[in-house]
């Protein structure tokens, strides 16, 4: 296993987001590193997400009428240090077949500013057919369901090494290339001693930087993690709960996905400004890498809940992997801000009966929505703020995503407009007030039942019903 490296403590390094859209067919999303003195690597960075996209595009629109069509980029580092970062992506998609995953580690030497694919860590061409040679060996050993046969000493076969906190080098290979995608994960570890021979300048840089990352049990790191782990902490809440009565002010619940981002700081200043609250559904691995912006968020009085882990579709997956990408979320979010998350939001708003089984015993409501910006589908802010305002009515939760710059530009018209038509701002709880929301209760929209379908007050001759009630399991 490769150790990887925490990238809360990588300065200048940000997130990047490339998505279609919750409402989009097939679901895409993928997430990068980008870090400020590494512009060559941020480069190629996005054009091998830009590449994978485009290839499953294609491959996605000649099986348009096949399920489950889902492509998924999550990344993490595998070495980072003042002379050299390694950035690994998971690649993972499926037309209708089942998923599958893939597996590419690009590698930067800050000493000369070269981004590098991973043959780059070995100094020669003999030295990657040694490589191939090694591994061949190995993987004819006692795992029969794996073929030595296809392992060639091609740079294109060998593109995810890495190391472990041993400093063996770490050979990925992709589902189905040396063995069926049943078989999950195939890599093999090469030992320091014969791996040492066969690096470059480049790679021995790798190999001392994955050996200062070791997080061993027994470590502080460690001890601190179980002491946290059994640790109570309270749900979470916005610090001015109760201060607005929905069932007498004409609220609204502004919601955000997928952050934190790039621009979420600068979102955070324009709702402070103009005393708005709002709740963000962070991703558990973006809250790992930029902890401080959730931190603000609670400071500030908005509500920070549960997004999963990698925003993947969580009803093609089984129970446990449900119940993974929503534990590590939880753990990321609640270890950041010291509360735990009592509202989950699944990725697409895909969800079923299983799901919020499985969030009830977390202790999560599921939140979707009743308006959709559309956001991630126009550039343009003024587009963005015409539709939320046009589908804003008392009680509604909308949609939008705090790491797309256009939405975060959008937001001071959003805001202006709905303000001059009356409405307050809050968090998704306090559109319920006494009612409360239901672990593994389903909220699609808030408690209007003192508002009319304008947005005026409801007469006595009015009998209307809430715009949505929790539906359970």
């Amino acid at each position: 296993m490769i150790n990887y490296v925490d990238p809360s403590g990588v300065h200048g390094l940000n997130v990047r987001t490339v998505a279609a859209g919750d409402s989009a067919d097939p679901h895409m999303y993928a997430a990068y590193p980008s870090i400020d003195d590494a512009p060559r690597l941020n480069e190629k960075l996005l054009k091998t997400v830009k590449e994978q996209l485009d290839r499953f595009g294609r491959d996605a629109s000649r099986d348009a009428d096949l399920p489950h069509r889902e492509f998924n980029i999550d990344w993490q580092l595998a070495a980072a240090s003042d002379q050299v970062i390694g950035v690994r992506l998971r690649i993972g998609e499926s037309v209708g077949a089942g998923w599958s995953e893939s597996r590419t580690t690009v590698w930067y030497d800050r000493t000369d500013s070269r981004v590098l694919d991973s043959a780059a860590l070995l100094k020669d061409r003999p030295a990657l057919e040694e490589l191939a040679s090694i591994v061949r060996d190995r993987l004819a050993g006692p795992r029969r369901e794996t073929s030595s046969r296809t392992v060639k000493a091609d740079p294109g076969l060998f593109d995810s090494l890495g190391f472990n906190p041993r400093g063996d080098l770490v050979v990925e290979f992709d589902d189905n290339q040396v063995g069926a995608a049943s078989l999950g994960r195939v890599a093999v570890a090469v030992p320091a001693s014969e791996a040492e021979p066969l690096l470059s300048a480049t790679g021995a840089r790798a190999q001392r930087a994955a050996l200062k990352t070791t997080s061993e049990p027994g470590s502080k790191l460690w001890k601190e993690f179980i002491a946290e782990a059994g640790t109570a902490k309270p749900p979470a809440a916005s610090s001015q709960t109760g201060s607005v009565d929905c069932a007498k002010a004409k609220c609204v619940a502004l919601t955000y996905d997928d952050g934190p981002g790039p621009d979420t700081g600068r979102l955070l200043d324009l709702l402070g400004a103009d005393h708005a609250r709002a709740t963000f559904f962070s991703l558990g691995a973006n809250a790992s890498a930029r902890p401080e912006p959730l931190k603000r968020m609670m400071r500030e009085g908005h509500l920070v809940a549960n997004h999963t882990w990698s925003h993947r579709d969580l009803t093609a997956l089984t129970d446990n992997r449900i119940t993974d990408q929503l534990n590590r979320a939880q753990y990321a979010i609640t270890q950041t801000i010291g509360q735990v998350p009592a509202l989950l939001r699944p990725p697409y708003g895909a969800t079923d009966d299983r799901i919020a089984s499985i969030a009830a015993g977390r202790g999560l409501a599921v939140v979707r929505w009743s308006a959709d910006s559309r956001d991630l589908r126009t550039a343009d802010p003024k587009v963005i703020a015409k539709r939320v305002v046009a589908e804003a009515k008392p009680g509604a939760i909308i949609l939008m995503h705090d790491v797309y710059r256009p939405t975060v530009d959008a937001t001071p018209e959003i805001l202006r407009r709905l303000r001059e038509k009356g409405y307050t701002f809050v968090t998704v709880p306090e559109l319920y007030g006494s009612l409360g929301m239901l672990p593994g209760g389903t909220y699609n929209s808030g408690d209007s039942t003192g508002w009319n379908d304008l947005g005026g007050p409801k007469s006595s001759g009015d009998t209307q019903a809430p715009l949505q009630r929790p539906t359970t399991p």
